[in-house]
């Protein structure tokens, strides 16, 4: 029997935080055959949840239950770094501290990862209610994750997710301390061949106030997700961009050739950007192709 430790960052979830942390427990109480502890990190929190914390670890002195404080607020992926650090268990499995997972869901991915190196909560389910100004972004960012992945990924950055522990010490170094973890882990496991699954689930409003900023949080999705493909998939990422220049190259030379009767230093030009930017693409796909080996 696989082992595993639930991490729970929280920052600033005094409303929601022991409701979720009773009702996770009261569910694993019902799986008592899954060897399972909790683990929350406390992350900068100025709104009592520390002091909160410090007592629900003395009323549940029974439980598998423990509490990490960070001095001041790191990020959502640090909490979450903190916590894979702290535990010795074979599986990590994440979630939010604001009740907007179903966590009664959580035995049950559980037992689907002990068959596969990550098990995702895809926000697909029938009872799904997410903010449309959160959604717009995810029009874009999804087929464009998938695109890099090479495969289907309905939901690229679902706090809910249960994967082997040893495979996210691996990556740890790539893994960003803000929001942007749950999306490059994503990519990392999927990049590299990992068998990932991705199971629907429903997900309802936040108790309290969201923490995402949603024009700084999406720039900062796009770089990361840009700088993880380069290094994962430099040919996927690339390649367009060698293609979008290619066309601009070709009509630039129609253009020459059959209206101005010359060869434009614009045409040369856009000949040079096609031909770096493949270069480069090959020159990093071999980089990465030996450095996993």
């Amino acid at each position: 029997m696989k082992s595993t430790s639930i991490v729970i960052p929280c920052f600033n979830e005094s409303r929601a935080i022991e409701s979720t942390i009773r009702d996770i427990f009261s569910h694993l109480k019902k799986h008592e055959n899954q060897c399972t502890d909790v683990i929350i990190i406390n992350d900068g929190s100025k709104d009592g949840s520390k002091e909160l914390l410090d007592q629900l670890a003395a009323d549940l002195q029974s439980e598998p239950f423990r509490v990490v404080h960070h001095s001041r607020n790191l990020g959502y992926g640090a909490a979450l770094k903190t916590g894979i650090r702290r535990s010795n268990a074979d599986l990590i499995c994440i979630t939010d501290a604001d009740g907007t997972y179903p966590n009664h869901r959580i035995p049950e991915l559980i037992t689907s990862a002990f068959q596969h190196d990550m098990v995702v909560g895809a926000r697909t389910g029938e009872d799904v209610d997410y903010s449309t100004i959160r959604s717009i972004p995810k029009l874009i960012l999804v087929p464009w994750v998938s695109f890099l992945c090479g495969s289907n990924v309905p939901d690229m950055n679902s706090g809910l997710r249960v994967f082997r522990r040893d495979l996210a010490m691996k990556f740890l170094s790539l893994l960003p301390d803000g929001f942007s973890f749950t999306t490059t882990i994503t990519i990392c496991m999927l990049r590299n061949r990992h068998d990932v699954l991705f199971v629907p689930i429903s997900y309802t409003k936040r108790i309290g106030k969201s923490h995402i900023k949603p024009i700084r949080d999406t720039a900062r999705f796009v770089q990361l997700i840009a700088r993880t493909g380069m290094y994962f998939a430099p040919m996927r990422l690339l390649t367009p961009v060698a293609a979008f220049f290619g066309v601009l190259f070709v009509l630039s030379s129609a253009h020459d050739v059959f209206i101005l009767n010359d060869l434009t230093d614009k045409t040369i030009l856009l000949a040079f950007i096609t031909l770096n930017v493949m270069m480069f693409a090959l020159l990093a796909d071999m980089i990465d192709k030996r450095s996993a080996h």
